[in-house]
C-alpha cells in the first residue's frame, strides 16, 4: 500500500515528490485456503487409492499374470486325457497344466503380500513426513507468535505463506482441521478433533504392527507421553487412501483368492479320491488337503491384548467349500470367559452367539466352517481373528507325483447276468464316497486295496411275497455266505428308476459309498453283479467328472464355478478402479479451480503484470521524447550564439 510524500515548495509552486510505501499487506482469503486443503486431501486420497487399485486391477485382469488362462488349460487337459485315459503323455500333460496352477496361486499371493507390504513402507514413510511437517508447522507457530512489529499489525508475511504451504501439504497425508489461536498461531487436529499442533508443541504420529492382525499396521499418537491407537481416525489424504485400499481391495482380494484356492483343492480332492488310478488302487488327495491340522489352527489369529495366559486353541475345519464365503469375523468373549459373540467384520454385525460348555470343547458352527475349540482359558475382553481363507492361496500344492497315480477311473462297475432273460439294465454307478463321513475311515468294502473288501455283491430279482405279480431285488454278498448287503426284498418298480442303495452317509448298510440305477422290465431269476474294477485302465468316468469340475457351479451355494468366482474378484476390482478413475479426475478438477480461485485473490496475474509493464514502458518512451525535444531545442539555442 502507497502513500503520497508530502510536496516541495518552489518559488514556481508546489513540486511532488512521489509515494512511499505505507504498509505491505498479504492478501490471503482463509475460505479459498482451507478450500484448497480440503481439496488437496481429496485429491491425496483418490491419487494414492487409484494407483494401487490400479497395480491390482492390471495383476488379477492380465493374461499372463491372472489365473483364468492357468485354470481353462488345466481343465482343458483333463478333457483331453479323459479321451484316453491310458495315456501318460496326456496324464503328464495334466500334471504340468496342475502346477501351474499352483503356481499362479501362489504367485498371485506372494504379489499381493508384496503390495501389503509396500503399502505398509508408504504408511510409515508417510507418517514420518507428516511428522517433518508437524514440527515446521510448529516451529513456524514460535516463529511468527515471537515475530517483531506484530503488536503493531505488522504481520510475518513470508512465514505466514511458509506455514500455508507446510499445511497444504500436510492435508496431502491426511485430513486436518486448521483452527486459528492467539499470537497469530494455528492449532491442528484430526478430523476428529485429536490435536496434532497445539502453539509450538506438535504431537507424533507413528505406525505398529496391528494387535488383531500382525500382517498389517495401524497409526499411532504420541502427545504428552501417551500413545494412542488413531488407525480408525486416519481419513483422507494419501494415508487415508492407502488405508481404504488395505481395508476395502487388497484384503477382500486376499479372503476371495483363498476361498477359490480351497474350493478348487476341496472338489478335486473329493472327486480325485473316489476314482482308481492306472495301478488299481483309489485315488489319493489331488492337492493339499485343505484340513490339514496345522492349515486349520493358522486360520484363527489371536489377539496380542488377550489377557494371560493366552492359552486359548482354536481351529477352523472347512465343512463344505460350496458355501464357504470370503471374509473375516472377530470372535470376542466376554462375561466370565464363556460366553462369545462372533461379528462379521465387514457388516459388524452379531452372526452367532452362546456359551461354550465346560469343559471348553466344543464347534460354533457357520455356513461352510466350523470353529471348533479345542481347550485352554478364555477370558472377558479376548479376540481371536477368524479366517476361514487365510493362507489358502499361498499353501496351495500339488499331492499327485506320478502320472500312474492320477485316478481318472471308477472303482465300481456293473455286469449283468449271462442267464438273464429280462430287458433290465443297470447303468454304471455313481461313487459318493468311499471314506465314512463321520469316521474318515475307509467303508468296508474299500478297505482292502484293489479289490471290493465285501463283494462282489449281487442283486437279484425274485417275485415279491406279498404280490406274486411283482418283483422285488436283494443285494447279497459273495457266496457261500450270500449275505444280504442293506435291505433285502427292496421293491422293483417297472418303468422308473429304480436306485440301488441309499446316499444317506446315515443309512447304516443301505450306504455302501456308491448307487446304481435299474431300468426296465427285469425277469425273476435275473441277476447282475457289483465287483472292483479291476484292469479298468481305459475307464475313463472319473477323468471326465474331474474335468466337468471346471464348469460347474462348485462355489456360491452352487451358483458360479472357478472361473465365476474369480472373474467376480476380477470385476469387483475394476469397478472399484474405475470409479476411484473417476473420483480421482474430479478431485484434481476440483483442487484446479480453487487453487486458481485462491490464485485470482493472493496470486499473481501474469496478463496484468504485462499490462503494466506496456504501461510503464509507454510512460518510459513519452517522457524520454520529453527529454529528446528539450535537448534539441537547447542545442538549436546555443548554435544562435556560435
Amino acid at each position: 500500500m502507497f502513500e503520497t510524500r508530502q510536496g516541495q515548495r518552489t518559488g514556481a509552486g508546489t513540486v511532488g515528490t512521489g509515494v512511499s510505501i505505507s504498509e505491505i499487506r498479504r492478501l490471503a482469503n482463509e475460505y479459498l485456503v482451507q478450500q484448497v486443503r480440503e481439496d488437496s486431501t481429496l485429491a491425496g486420497e483418490q491419487q494414492a487409492l487409484n494407483s494401487e487399485l490400479s497395480r491390482l486391477d492390471n495383476l488379477l485382469g492380465g493374461e499372463s499374470t491372472g489365473l483364468n488362462t492357468a485354470l481353462n488349460n488345466f481343465f482343458a487337459s483333463l478333457q483331453n486325457a479323459a479321451e484316453d485315459p491310458a495315456s501318460l503323455p496326456q496324464r503328464q500333460l495334466v500334471l504340468s497344466e496342475a502346477r501351474q496352477v499352483v503356481n499362479r496361486f501362489q504367485a498371485l499371493s506372494q504379489e499381493f503380500i508384496q503390495q501389503r507390504e509396500s503399502i505398509k513402507t508408504q504408511m510409515q514413510q508417510g507418517a514420518k513426513d507428516a511428522n517433518t511437517l508437524l514440527k515446521n508447522i510448529a516451529g513456524l507457530n514460535l516463529a511468527i507468535s515471537e515475530s517483531p512489529g506484530l503488536a503493531q499489525g505488522k504481520m510475518p508475511n513470508e512465514l505466514l505463506d511458509q506455514r500455508d504451504e507446510a499445511l497444504r501439504q500436510l492435508s496431502e497425508l491426511v485430513n486436518i482441521r486448521v483452527t486459528p489461536t492467539e499470537g497469530s498461531q494455528v492449532s491442528v487436529s484430526l478430523s476428529n478433533g485429536l490435536s496434532l499442533v497445539v502453539g509450538n508443541n506438535a504431537a507424533q504420529l507413528g505406525t505398529q504392527g496391528s494387535a488383531e492382525d500382525p500382517t498389517r499396521l495401524e497409526f499411532t499418537l504420541t502427545s504428552g507421553g501417551r500413545t494412542l491407537n488413531i488407525d480408525e481416525q486416519i481419513t483422507g489424504g494419501k494415508l487415508g487412501g492407502l488405508r481404504r485400499f488395505d481395508n476395502e481391495a487388497l484384503k477382500p482380494a486376499f479372503d476371495e483368492l483363498g476361498r477359490i484356492a480351497i474350493s478348487i483343492s476341496a472338489s478335486m480332492n473329493r472327486q480325485h479320491e473316489i476314482g482308481m488310478d492306472l495301478e488299481g488302487d483309489l485315488g489319493g488327495q489331488f492337492f493339499n488337503d485343505v484340513n490339514d491340522l496345522a492349515a486349520q489352527r493358522s486360520r484363527v489369529v489371536a489377539n496380542a491384548n488377550n489377557q494371560l495366559p493366552r492359552d486359548g486353541q482354536l481351529a477352523i475345519e472347512i465343512t463344505d467349500s460350496t458355501k464357504l464365503p470370503a471374509g473375516s469375523w472377530t470372535l470376542q468373549f466376554s462375561g466370565d470367559g464363556r460366553s462369545f459373540e462372533l461379528v462379521d467384520k465387514a457388516s459388524g454385525k452379531v452372526v452367532n452367539q452362546g456359551r461354550l460348555p465346560d469343559p471348553v470343547q466344543s464347534e460354533i458352527s457357520m455356513p461352510g466352517f466350523n470353529i471348533r475349540v479345542e481347550g485352554g482359558t478364555f477370558n472377558a475382553g479376548d479376540k481371536y481373528l477368524v479366517q476361514p481363507s487365510r493362507n489358502a492361496a499361498e499353501s496351495i500344492g500339488l499331492q499327485v507325483s506320478r502320472e500312474e497315480d492320477l485316478a481318472f477311473a471308477s472303482p465300481v462297475r456293473a455286469t449283468s447276468g449271462d442267464q438273464n432273460i429280462g430287458t433290465g439294465e443297470i447303468d454304471q454307478g455313481t461313487m459318493l464316497n468311499v471314506r465314512n463321513p463321520f469316521t474318515g475311515s475307509l467303508l468296508p468294502g474299500f478297505a482292502t486295496s484293489g479289490e471290493m473288501a465285501n463283494g462282489p455283491l449281487t442283486i437279484r430279482f425274485d417275485p415279491d411275497p406279498g404280490d406274486p405279480s411283482a418283483l422285488v431285488f436283494t443285494v447279497t454278498g459273495p457266496p457261500p455266505a450270500s449275505t444280504a448287503v442293506g435291505t433285502p426284498n427292496q421293491p422293483y418298480e417297472p418303468g422308473k428308476i429304480n436306485t440301488v442303495f441309499s446316499g444317506d452317509p446315515a443309512a447304516g448298510d443301505d450306504y455302501q459309498g456308491f448307487q446304481f440305477k435299474l431300468t426296465g422290465q427285469p425277469a425273476v431269476g435275473d441277476t447282475f453283479e457289483i465287483d472292483y474294477n479291476s484292469n479298468g485302465i481305459s475307464d475313463n468316468r472319473n477323468a471326465e467328472l474331474l474335468a466337468s469340475l471346471g464348469t460347474a457351479n462348485t462355489m456360491n451355494g452352487g451358483s458360479q464355478s472357478f472361473a465365476e468366482g474369480y472373474a467376480g474378484v476380477v470385476e469387483a476390482v475394476g469397478v472399484k478402479t474405475r470409479q476411484s478413475q473417476f473420483d480421482l479426475e474430479a478431485g484434481k478438477t476440483l483442487l484446479e479451480q480453487s487453487s486458481a480461485q485462491r490464485e485470482s485473490v493472493s496470486g499473481v496475474n501474469l496478463d496484468e503484470e504485462a499490462g503494466k509493464l506496456i504501461q510503464y514502458q509507454a510512460a518510459y518512451n513519452a517522457s524520454a521524447q520529453v527529454i529528446s525535444v528539450a535537448q534539441d531545442l537547447f542545442n538549436t539555442l546555443l548554435q544562435t550564439f556560435r
